[in-house]
């Protein structure tokens, strides 16, 4: 008997689909999930959430959010997430680049911006580090060859 999963980011509907597991990247640790679970409210940290159906596994690199989990359906309100499939690594290369930079250049007077740009160099280096271990068929950017700076 499988559960729901919605995984929704802030501009689109990320995952829909029966499960059978998902683990989640809980503030407090990874939480599984699996159909008929208590209820339950979670904040999430960055991580890897991963789905598992038919003995297939999907992996989403999320950057924070909320899981609702009811006993038939489980609902991740994330700040950003991304199947790690779809995940641009020259994009998220460059991302990563700009952000080091900025923050190289020392603390700007706006602390907004430098929290910002902080946490755009932690989402970069998620999803690098997603791309690098759980994306399927060969890779062909040189950091996923292991020929560019490692995280």
């Amino acid at each position: 008997m499988p559960i729901r999963c919605e995984i929704v980011s802030q501009d689109r509907m990320v995952f829909q689909g029966d499960v059978d597991i998902v683990v989640v990247p809980g503030v407090d640790g990874e939480m599984g999930i699996l159909p008929n679970h208590a209820p339950l409210l979670s904040t999430l940290k960055f991580g890897i959430l991963k789905v598992r159906s038919a003995g297939e596994e999907q992996f989403f690199a999320v950057s924070g959010g909320v899981v609702e989990v009811q006993p038939n359906i489980i609902t991740i309100l994330a700040d950003a997430a991304e199947n790690v499939e779809e995940i641009d690594v020259t994009r998220a290369e460059e991302a990563r680049k700009r952000a080091e930079e900025y923050l190289e250049a020392g603390p700007p007077p706006d602390t907004d911006a430098y929290l910002a740009m902080e946490a755009a160099l932690r989402r970069s280096n998620l999803r690098l580090e997603a791309a690098r271990r759980f994306r399927r068929g060969k890779l062909t950017h040189p950091y996923e060859r292991g020929e560019g700076e490692g995280l």
